[in-house]
């Protein structure tokens, strides 16, 4: 018998091919996740350029990702339709010229759209980069390090975006972040012809626009109203961008549960460990992506260092993510997922902790990149762990659409992690700076700084010298304040992501444990509770992870 079973393994073993198609997937897969970072130093930049406000400075940086977010089950629905091979190679040109154009942007109302045309396109990139994966490895322990290795990609490119864009911003001109998406995203548009193969469903359904028109109507009003409490507080506005974004959503979800073939299978929710895993991904990106969006223009504004400087000092907490990744899986083989990601959580917190330590000087350079070293660490097994879980949560038929939902949840955590503490830092920093402007200061200068620490600069500098100083060192303070608000509220995250993972994970095994005990217990096979699909395609993800 062990010979019979054996020889089919060796057929669908993949070979050199593949495994450079692999190298060519994971380029774009970095670039995607660097690009949500890739703006956070060169936003001081692009504020002195463009001279944008302080909402369209939240929408340059909010739009990428929930675009993203929006398309990306849109987008696998038609890789089903026209190829995932094509899809890619479109997505790679809708982000090379993208790129460009926000390259050369002459304002901020052209960086938005730019930015917007970047998210979908990446849209069109992410599930088809996935579903390649899936369908070149054939072998079950191949396509877990390839998936797994996926996943990692993910993670290091959150962790490497802000140090490139710190080399890149050193040396030339803001839009310069933008263009290092070019030449990497060449190699899939030149090479995915000869080295990876084309792939579509037969038995695809249509895609139901209506269903894509009520998912963006659902989300882009909630986000709207978050932006806009920030700016002026509560009003029937915010609280009718709400209610719309609500409707939106109960008419979206009652339109996928009559739809043969529905743009989100619903159904998957009813499983605990997936709407568990999703809530983890959520809630966790929200947290980690609040101080990571604010910790670069911390030491910029209040460290006062330049971008390469700064750069070199977000390196630990790459170093951080990457450590917590590679340690994740080997946890996680004797320790329930749940527990290792709860473990992780309380970690975060000490790095919280000390990120909110940071005052409004070079001496809080140390506390806030050791802070945010801590927090990529204790993050890293909602990344390597959350998706993996999401996937393996749902019936084999429906791993993929479930992993392409658990990385929706995973992006547009990041982007609402940008929108709710990046706007509860605007909101603080404009109470400290009405509060703490000097006497004398003429309205035109109060405004602009009020509006931007970039903008209290630039005032400064048509002010007699001592009141410019006062000035600026009003909003160097005032926006310290706001980044230790966004710590802790940050911080609060974390204390919920935990509460979501102990109540709805803690049942999945340590990986590898069903898998030996699964056929001596086979009446549990079938039970709401072991949920079967969940823990063994976790297993071999997460035991590949290890061997890699």
């Amino acid at each position: 018998m062990t010979s019979n079973t054996s020889a089919p393994a060796v057929e669908l073993r993949a070979g050199p091919r593949e495994w450079f198609g692999l190298l060519v997937l994971l380029l774009p897969v970095t670039l995607m996740t660097a690009d949500l970072g890739v703006l956070w130093l060169a936003t001081p930049y692009v504020t002195a350029d463009l001279r944008p406000t302080s909402s369209q400075l939240l929408w340059t940086t909010d739009i990428y990702g929930f675009l993203t977010c929006g398309f990306l089950v849109v987008m696998g629905t038609l890789g089903d339709r026209i190829g995932r091979r094509k899809l890619l190679i479109l997505g790679s040109l809708g982000v090379i010229v993208s790129s460009l154009l926000a390259a050369y942007s002459t304002s901020p109302e052209m960086l938005i759209v730019a930015r917007a045309l970047l998210g979908v396109a990446g849209a069109a990139v992410l599930p088809s980069t996935l579903s390649l994966i899936i369908h070149m490895f054939k072998d079950d322990r191949q396509r877990a390090t390839a998936i797994a290795t996926w996943v990692t990609a993910l993670s290091v490119g959150i962790a490497v975006g802000p140090v490139i864009g710190g080399v890149l911003l050193d040396s030339w001109w803001w839009g310069s972040v933008f263009l290092m998406g070019v030449p990497v995203m060449l190699v899939p548009l030149l090479l995915a012809p000869a080295l990876l193969p084309e792939y579509k469903d037969p038995n695809a359904g249509r895609i139901d626009l209506a269903s894509v028109v009520l998912f963006l109507a659902a989300i882009l009003p909630i986000v709207y109203a978050v932006k806009k409490f920030a700016e002026i507080g509560w009003s029937l506005g915010n609280l009718a961008a709400l209610l719309i974004g609500a409707v939106f959503t109960v008419v979206f979800v009652r339109r996928q549960n009559a739809l043969e073939t529905p743009l989100l299978d619903m159904r998957l929710f009813r499983t605990r460990a997936f709407t568990g895993a999703l809530l983890t991904l959520l809630f966790g990106m929200m947290a980690l992506n609040g101080v990571e969006y604010l910790v670069p223009q911390y030491l910029l504004v209040a460290g006062e260092l330049s971008p390469l400087a700064a750069g070199v000092w977000l390196l630990p907490g790459a170093a951080g993510l990457i450590l917590g990744s590679q340690l994740t899986p080997v946890f996680a083989k004797r320790i329930r997922p749940a527990f290792v990601i709860t473990a992780g959580l309380v970690v975060t917190l000490v790095g919280f902790w000390l990120t909110g330590l940071a005052g409004p000087d070079k001496d809080g350079i140390v506390p806030a990149a050791l802070g945010l070293a801590v927090i990529m660490f204790g993050v890293a097994p909602i990344s390597v762990l959350g998706t993996s879980l999401a996937a393996g949560a749902a019936p084999p038929e429906k791993a993929g659409s479930a992993a392409a939902t658990g990385q929706t949840a995973y992006d547009l955590g990041l982007a609402l992690g940008i929108a709710v503490t990046g706007s509860i830092a605007v909101a603080v920093y404009r109470g400290a700076v009405d509060d703490n402007t000097p006497a004398g200061i003429p309205a035109e200068a109060a405004e602009a700084a009020r509006d931007t620490v970039g903008g209290a600069t630039d005032a400064a500098a048509s002010l007699p010298a001592d009141l410019g100083a006062q000035l600026v060192a009003a909003a160097r303070d005032a926006f310290t304040s706001g980044f230790q608000a966004t710590a802790w509220v940050s911080a609060g995250l974390a204390v919920v992501t935990g509460v979501i993972v102990l109540a709805l994970l803690r049942h999945i095994p340590a990986i590898g444990a069903p898998a030996a005990e699964a056929p001596a217990e086979p009446e549990q096979a079938g039970t709401a509770e072991s949920e079967p699909g969940t823990q063994p395609a976790a297993a071999v993800r997460e035991e590949s992870t290890t061997r890699a």
